[in-house]
């Protein structure tokens, strides 16, 4: 790994307005790297302990199977003592949620990969999710080091076909409960929501989450709402987080154009992390947020008067914005070379 570059994806990010940066490494000195990426980050971070616990065991010859308990949660309060601001943790997975699954019969299974290590562990030891089992352990380790939970969506839908089935509807059912137990012990949560759902079912999945989850803040994974565009999936992502977001979900994690393909390079987060921003900024505008709409007024007055520097300066990546604008310049420099002096403002500007 190269931690400059991944650090540059980390400025990148914060520089174009991500709130919240998860650091998700699976290689390498996994410890270092999340101390590095939090010493150098102004926003909060979030882990998954378990792909720490996973990659530690194979470093002492164990798969993740043959992890104990104990071994587990050693690596959740490591994480915890470090001082990470929120852990996701797949406490949902439960054995009769596993059983829905397999009696419904999914096309994509399991795409979660801490969802997928968890329910590895439960079928070869035969023994319930210890983070569920064990939530009351899980608390007080949150609770003593100020650390909020994001219960993780561990059988979420991979594809359209897998939304709002038996098995995501068990787990949204466990970790509604689980965020009453959490919220009575004075520890904050969040629920991690699905990832591939069309786009008449959104809407129904907040409704639902909320209902179940007594209001706890919603985090979705997109989600997507097609399948079919690998290259383009921050634009699919960005869709389903602005009827999302308009509907009730309270923050949206991006999706850059390399998921299902590859790991993301710089300019995949900066692409990601802006489309993202616009759907949040959509759904704030949809749902009333109070001075959502302001920098929109702005904009529209700087169009209607023609002001290109400041229609720049608004927009919400202007580096682009003047990168287009100066690559065609018109003749006349108050339009631009679409219209040139056939320009609508322009002529209407004259008979007002």
């Amino acid at each position: 790994m190269d931690i400059e570059e991944e650090l540059e994806k980390l400025r990148v990010a914060v520089s174009h307005g991500a709130d919240a940066v998860m650091d998700l490494s699976t290689g390498g000195d996994v410890g270092s790297i999340r101390k590095v990426v939090m010493a150098e980050s102004p926003v909060p971070i979030g882990t998954v302990p378990i792909y720490q616990a996973a990659l530690d065991g194979l470093k002492r010859g164990k798969s993740f199977v043959e992890l104990s308990k104990e071994e587990i949660f050693e690596v959740i309060e490591r994480h915890a003592e470090d001082g990470v601001d929120f852990i996701t943790v797949h406490c949902g997975i439960s054995r009769q949620a596993l059983e829905r699954i397999r009696i419904e019969g999914r096309i994509m299974g399991i795409v979660s990969r801490g969802g997928a290590l968890m329910a590895e562990w439960m079928q070869f030891n035969r023994q319930e999710n210890p983070l569920y089992e064990d939530f009351d352990r899980l608390l007080e380790i949150a609770k003593e080091y100020d650390m909020v939970l994001s219960l993780g969506d561990g059988l979420r839908p991979g594809s359209l076909a897998d939304a709002t089935d038996r098995g995501q509807v068990e787990e949204l059912v466990i970790l509604g409960e689980l965020a009453q137990r959490a919220n009575e012990g004075g520890v904050q949560v969040m629920i991690e929501g699905p990832g591939h759902v069309p786009l008449n079912q959104i809407e129904a999945n907040v409704i639902l989450q909320k209902r179940l989850c007594h209001g706890a803040p919603f985090y979705v994974l997109g989600p997507l709402v097609t399948d079919i565009a690998p290259g383009y999936d921050h634009i699919t992502s960005a869709i389903g987080g602005a009827v999302a977001g308009a509907a009730g979900a309270d923050f949206l994690c991006y999706v850059t154009p390399s998921e299902h393909l590859r790991l993301p390079d710089v300019d995949d987060i900066r692409e990601g992390v802006i489309a993202s921003r616009i759907a949040a900024h959509a759904a704030d505008i949809a749902k009333g947020a109070t001075g959502a709409m302001k920098r929109d007024v702005e904009m529209a007055r700087a169009r209607k008067a023609l002001d290109w520097e400041k229609q720049i300066g608004l927009s919400i990546n202007p580096e682009r914005s003047r990168l287009l604008r100066e690559s065609s310049l018109p003749g006349e420099p108050d339009v631009c070379s679409m219209c040139g002096s056939l320009c609508a403002i322009k002529v209407s500007g004259r008979t007002e």
